[in-house]
């Protein structure tokens, strides 16, 4: 049985990343030196970005120390994703260690083979900075997170890590 969910959550784990690679590889074959293209005049846009640090441009050209970190991420996540109990009660918690997942492993593979992350979805309207699916992933993730661990588990439901 344990294993059924692992491959599930794995298989999971790899739609997720081919939706982003495919977006991303689409971003690079149509974007790529072209100008923006509005999708809502004056609102969102799609327009290329080569993004050699992490999020907001933090960390510009510190592709090691992303690499380091985000493995260190991962390591954390595959921890717990093994030891939370496979119950329809941590399932909104095991969905978010996905997606986060995703999102970094994503954005990994971009830095180790490019050197930078590509990035293409541009909210003009407010000139937040440009992000991909991946980025997409880890935000909605980490909000649900916050809202889950904060308001919807209590402090015992997180016993199993003391196992």
């Amino acid at each position: 049985m344990k294993l059924k969910q692992y491959l599930i959550g794995l298989a999971s784990l790899l739609l997720l990343l081919g939706a982003d690679r495919l977006t991303k590889s689409l971003a690079v074959t149509h974007l790529k030196g072209q100008e923006a293209v509005p999708l809502i005049k004056g609102v969102f846009e799609l327009q290329y970005l080569e993004n050699h640090g992490a999020a907001f441009g933090l960390l510009q050209n510190q592709r090691w120390l992303l690499l380091g970190f985000t493995l260190l991420i991962l390591g954390i996540l595959v921890f717990f994703y093994w030891k939370l109990p496979f119950s329809k009660r941590y399932l909104p918690l095991r969905l978010t260690g996905l997606l986060i997942g995703a999102g970094a492993v994503g954005n990994m593979v971009d830095r180790l083979f490019q050197g930078y992350v590509v990035d293409f979805l541009y909210f003009r309207l407010i000139d937040f900075p440009i992000f991909n699916v991946a980025d997409c992933y880890v935000v909605i993730a980490a909000f649900v997170a916050f809202f889950l661990i904060g308001f919807y588990y209590k402090d015992e439901d997180f016993a199993f890590l003391k196992k």
